[in-house]
């Protein structure tokens, strides 16, 4: 963490942005500390509210649109042929994306609040071949709120401290 605070300390938006899209889309980035350690700094001005949110949008989006093109491209071979070694046979897949096409939705914008699960979502959409507009729709709902709870939570803590 002390490392994202320095980036963020030096590179501002931008490091929030890349920092925000390299954690959801699956890198191992403590995404909700850094949202709400935003917030905080927008709470004693050092960052601005709303541009915070917006650029913290833009990073958690674009970090879920790539994983959604990696599990659309790439996704099912990999599962296919590594699958066994997890416990994920064609039989469970096909179970899987079932569910997914029938709870997807919901599942993508939950799935943002859940550490590690917002990763396997945005994948699983493209892998069970979710319409990229559906996809665009809901995972923009879903990163939107997310960014503004865990920013407003940071904001709010800065302002009572």
């Amino acid at each position: 963490m002390e490392i994202a605070k320095e980036f963020i300390g030096q590179y501002g938006y931008f490091a929030i942005y890349g920092l925000l899209a390299l954690g959801v889309f699956g890198m191992p980035i403590p995404d909700e500390v850094m949202m709400t350690f935003v917030g905080y700094l927008a709470s004693i001005s050092v960052l601005n509210y709303s541009v915070s949110i917006i650029v913290s949008f833009g990073g958690a989006f674009t970090g879920g649109l790539l994983s959604y093109a990696i599990g659309k491209k790439a996704g099912r071979p990999l599962v296919v042929k590594y699958g066994k070694w997890v416990g994920v046979n064609p039989k469970r897949l096909g179970r899987v994306e079932g569910w997914f096409l029938k709870y997807g939705y919901w599942s993508i914008i939950l799935g943002y609040f859940i550490p590690g699960i917002r990763h396997l979502m945005c994948c699983f959409s493209g892998i069970s071949r979710m319409a990229i507009g559906k996809y665009v729709v809901i995972s923009g709902i879903g990163a939107f709120i997310w960014c503004v709870v865990f920013i407003t939570i940071g904001f709010y803590v800065g302002v009572l401290t």
